[in-house]
């Protein structure tokens, strides 16, 4: 099924507006009379019938809305140093947005390796990766945030840092509670600094391990987003 993307509602019409429009129109040759799926990235699935068209726009008629008040993804964060390899970065944040996550957290620590990021081209990747996977919310993609700024903004009901200075800390998927919100810190490359993980934990933060192998900053993120939903299985 193919899907589209917009958040422009007046009333019972839609409009989808840019490259969604081109594509729409241009490229997959949708021509009035036509219907379409649509989401608007909160929750609500349309069908609808395209009744007007031109160069900017494609104005649709809501035949049909399905919405859905709340999505188990809104449920886990992932507050993460992007990589100093943004191809690897934006890896994470599209496979993360197919598998289900509420919120993204780009962070900057004390050994993070990347301190730019382009917000609008991580916002076109989400909603890319949401339509592919046919999801109905859209994560909130989260601006570049210094990590003491976030672990005093972004806490959830359960909040925990993964790091490897210890080796015997409990595996994170024990905390993943039905119904209970989640923050899961992941750091860059060279780990949380010993200094990070104190002041994390001194704000009510656990910490945690992402099992025993030493994975890449991009493939931690993924391993938590899949123990995530694996844990609410």
């Amino acid at each position: 099924m193919q899907l589209f993307y917009t958040t422009r509602q007046e009333g019972d019409f839609l409009f989808i507006e840019g490259e969604e429009a081109h594509h729409c129109v241009n490229v997959l040759r949708h021509s009035i009379g036509d219907q379409i799926n649509v989401t608007n990235g909160a929750g609500s699935m349309f069908v609808c019938s395209i009744i007007d068209k031109s160069k900017a726009f494609v104005r649709l008629k809501i035949e049909k809305e399905t919405k859905s008040s709340f999505s188990v993804h809104s449920l886990l964060g992932i507050a993460i140093a992007p990589t100093k390899n943004i191809d690897r970065f934006e890896w994470f944040v599209e496979k993360a947005t197919e598998i289900g996550v509420g919120r993204i957290i780009p962070i900057i620590s004390k050994r993070s390796e990347r301190t730019v990021i382009k917000p609008e081209r991580l916002q076109k990747l989400a909603i890319a990766a949401m339509k592919q996977s046919n999801h109905n919310f859209l994560p909130e993609i989260a601006p570049l945030t210094k990590f003491d700024d976030m672990i005093k903004s972004e806490l959830k009901d359960i909040n925990l840092i993964a790091h490897c200075v210890s080796e015997e800390l409990p595996h994170f998927s024990k905390f993943v509670k039905p119904n209970k919100s989640i923050l899961i810190c992941i750091g860059p490359e060279g780990d949380f600094t010993e200094q990070e993980i104190s002041i994390a934990e001194n704000n009510r933060f656990i910490g945690v391990s992402l099992g025993k192998s030493r994975l890449r900053t991009e493939t931690a993120g993924i391993y938590a987003c899949i123990g995530f939903h694996q844990a609410l299985l």
